[in-house]
C-alpha cells in the first residue's frame, strides 16, 4: 500500500475514513473515545502540512435517514476539545451544502461529516455515492481499519473516484503489526482462542494452525471441543452439528505437533444470569442443568503457564461470560498473564478489546487491535477488501 507519507497534500483536500462508531451512553455522551484517540497523530501530521481536512465515519446501524441517536455532532464536539480548535460539522455527507463547506475550507481547518450510513448506499457500495463523495477530495485516506473488512463505498468504491488514494498510519500499523506477529513471529507463536462459537471462528481456528505453536481454547466454544471429546457438560452451549470439526481441528492440532490446551475444570452456574449460583467444578462433576460460564482457576493456572513461556501471543475472545463480573476472572487471569510474558502481545477488537480494558491491561500489552471483525478477518487468512483495494492502486 501507498501510504499518506509518500505523498503531498500541502493545500489539498484530504478525505480521510475514520472510524468513529463510538459506545455512548443513554444521554448521548461518549464513553470510550480511543477510537478518536487513535487517529490524532494522523489529524495532526496532516494539520501541519496544512492539508484540508475531511473526516468521514458510520455510527451505529441506523434503518434508513436521519436519527438524532446515531449522528456524529458529539464526535465532532468531542474532537474539537482534543484538537483545541473547531471542528465544522456537516449535517450531510454529501450534496451542494456540503461541497460549499468543503470549498470553504481553510488550511488546517478539519470538517467532520455526517453519519455515512444515513444514506443506504454505503452499505450497498453505490458507485454514484462513491463518486459524490470522491469529488470532495483531492486525496482519499482510508484510515479505519476497523471497517476495512466490509466492502462499502467510502471503503472500497470510493478508491475507483478518488485522484489520489492511500492507507493512513492506523490501518498501516494495524495491517503490520498483525503480520509481523503472525507471518514472522518470535516462536514460540501462541494463540489464545475464545469466544462463544465455534461457527463464529471455525475459518480462524483453521489458519491459525499453519503458524502456531500452541493454541489454547477457552469460553464457550470450548464446550464443543469439550463434547467432542466425550465429556458431558450438561447445560452448556455446544454447537452439536461442529462437534466433529472441532474433533478434526485437534486431530490436525496433533499431526502438526501443536499443543492445543482446552479447559481442566470450569466455573458453572445454574443459570445465565449474573447473580446465578455458581461454584468451580472438575469436567466430571457440573451438575445437572448447570452450564459453563468461565474457566476455572487450574485452566487459568494451566493457561498461564504456557503462555509465560510464548515470545508472541494473539489474543482473540474472551474465556468466558467477562460481561458479568462474577464470571470475568478467567478472563482477567488470561489478561494478565499475556501483559506479564516477556513476549510480543496482540489483543483482538471487539469484545477482546473490552476484556483488555476491563481487566486493565491495555497499557501492559503491545498492541490492542481497534477492529473486531476485521481482526478475525485476517485471522481467517482472508484480505481485506479496504486494503487489496490500495494495494491495487499503489
Amino acid at each position: 500500500m501507498k501510504s499518506v507519507r509518500d505523498i503531498p497534500v500541502e493545500g489539498k483536500r484530504v478525505f480521510v475514513r475514520v472510524d468513529y462508531n463510538l459506545p455512548m451512553d443513554d444521554q448521548g455522551n461518549i464513553t470510550d473515545d480511543n477510537r478518536i484517540q487513535q487517529t490524532l497523530d494522523l489529524i495532526g501530521y496532516l494539520k501541519d502540512r496544512q492539508a484540508k481536512i475531511i473526516l468521514a465515519s458510520h455510527m451505529g446501524r441506523p434503518k434508513g435517514g436521519y436519527d438524532a441517536c446515531f449522528s456524529l455532532a458529539p464526535a465532532a464536539a468531542h474532537l474539537s476539545e482534543l484538537l483545541g480548535q473547531t471542528v465544522l460539522f456537516a449535517k450531510d455527507c454529501i450534496g451542494t451544502a456540503v461541497r460549499q463547506q468543503v470549498e470553504n475550507l481553510q488550511n488546517a481547518q478539519v470538517l467532520m461529516l455526517e453519519n455515512l450510513r444515513f444514506h443506504s448506499e454505503e452499505k450497498s457500495n453505490d458507485s454514484g455515492f462513491a463518486k459524490e463523495l470522491a469529488a470532495l477530495c483531492d486525496v482519499y485516506v482510508n484510515n479505519a481499519f476497523a471497517v476495512s473488512h466490509r466492502d462499502q463505498a467510502s471503503v472500497t468504491g470510493i478508491v475507483a473516484w478518488a485522484p489520489v488514494s492511500v492507507a493512513g498510519f492506523l490501518l498501516e500499523k494495524e495491517v503490520g503489526t498483525y503480520y509481523d506477529s503472525v507471518q514472522n513471529p518470535q516462536r514460540p507463536l501462541v494463540a489464545v482462542i475464545g469466544g462463544a462459537k465455534v461457527s463464529g471462528k471455525l475459518a480462524a481456528l483453521e489458519n491459525m494452525l499453519q503458524f502456531v505453536d500452541q493454541l489454547l481454547i477457552g469460553g464457550a466454544m470450548a464446550n464443543t471441543f469439550l463434547s467432542s471429546r466425550g465429556v458431558d457438560i450438561k447445560g452448556s452451549l455446544v454447537e452439536t452439528d461442529l462437534k466433529e470439526t472441532a474433533a478434526r481441528i485437534m486431530q490436525k492440532a496433533e499431526k502438526k505437533g501443536i499443543d492445543l490446551l482446552l479447559p481442566r475444570d470450569l466455573v458453572a452456574a445454574g443459570a445465565f444470569e449474573k447473580d446465578a449460583p455458581k461454584k468451580t467444578v472438575a469436567l466430571d462433576a457440573i451438575p445437572e442443568g448447570w452450564m459453563a460460564m468461565d474457566i476455572g482457576p487450574n485452566t487459568a493456572e494451566q493457561f498461564s503457564a504456557a503462555i509465560h513461556k510464548a515470545k508472541t501471543i494473539v489474543w482473540n475472545g474472551p474465556m468466558g461470560v467477562f460481561e458479568m463480573p462474577a464470571f470475568l476472572e478467567g478472563t482477567c487471569a488470561v489478561a494478565r498473564a499475556i501483559a506479564d510474558a516477556d513476549a510480543v502481545s496482540i489483543v483482538g477488537g471487539g469484545d477482546t478489546g473490552l476484556a483488555a480494558r476491563q481487566c486493565g491491561i491495555v497499557d501492559q500489552v503491545t498492541h490492542v487491535s481497534t477492529g473486531g471483525g476485521a481482526f478475525l478477518h485476517l485471522m481467517e487468512g482472508k484480505q481485506l477488501p479496504g486494503v487489496a483495494v490500495l494495494e491495487k492502486t499503489g
